[in-house]
């Protein structure tokens, strides 16, 4: 019987000594409550507890990658599309993580599914798919400042997806093609009216010098020639024979 007491005061020893050492890692705290108030926060390395008096709860320090669930948003323009991100935080205070808020890993999911719908709620379809760096920044600074109270520090967000119903896939593929042709039409325009005001340019050069007219015409003739054409109908201007005609004339005098 003497035999089995002592076992049993072996076994209770061990279980105290077991109860009262705590190894912490480098990245991890414990947050020691004794008689149920807050004490401290101890570690990295050996902690040493008083046994049914002294409590610790262990804080990780280090950069949690939390994924968002998709969330449903309504955009300003009325467009509704689906949403996903991922949030990068860390808790910098680990008594505020513990005695602040109950689930701070719950806490922030919460509080970052809500800021993602509020925050591009408030903006068009297009800032969406062409500002994420704003969009990130913007729900960052919301949830770093409503978690600082938690001891929580909002490293950084990022938008992962917006999709969109097959119906909008294709009026903003419409959209595109419509913006193209609408560009096309532009530049077309731009070449005609550049080439109107060079013809009108040369026309105005050509008429300063009437020599250059004909020059002009004698060429033209010589590029028709080239053609291997067997017929060719050519307007003859005024303004060349008139040189002809009035020299006939003038032998006809004589």
């Amino acid at each position: 019987m003497f035999f089995n007491f002592g076992i049993i005061l072996i076994a209770l020893i061990l279980f105290i000594l077991f109860s009262a050492i705590k190894i912490l890692p480098e990245y991890e705290r414990g947050v020691v409550f004794t008689l149920g108030r807050f004490t401290g926060v101890k570690g990295p390395g050996l902690i040493l507890l008083i046994p049914f008096i002294q409590k610790m709860i262990k804080v990780d320090l280090r950069v949690v990658v939390m994924d968002v669930p998709t969330q449903d948003v309504i955009s300003r323009d009325n467009v509704s599309v689906q949403v996903n991100a991922v949030v990068y935080f860390r808790v910098v205070d680990p008594d505020k993580a513990i005695i602040e808020v109950e689930h701070y890993y719950d806490a922030v999911s919460q509080l970052a599914q809500t800021t993602l719908r509020s925050v591009l709620g408030q903006h068009d379809l297009d800032d969406m798919l062409a500002e994420r760096d704003k969009l990130n920044a913007d729900i960052q600074a919301i949830l770093d400042k409503h978690s600082d109270a938690w001891g929580i520090k909002v490293a950084n967000v990022e938008i992962k997806h917006v999709d969109l119903d097959e119906s909008m896939i294709r009026a903003i593929a419409r959209q595109a093609e419509a913006e193209r042709s609408r560009r096309a039409k532009v530049i077309h325009a731009e070449g005609e009216m550049q080439a109107a005001q060079n013809l009108q340019e040369a026309a105005r050069t050509l008429s300063e010098q009437p020599q250059a007219i004909q020059l002009r015409y004698l060429q033209t003739l010589v590029d028709i020639a080239g053609e291997h054409n067997s017929t060719i109908v050519f307007p003859l201007p005024m303004d060349l024979i008139k040189p002809l005609m009035e020299a006939a004339g003038k032998g006809n005098d004589l």
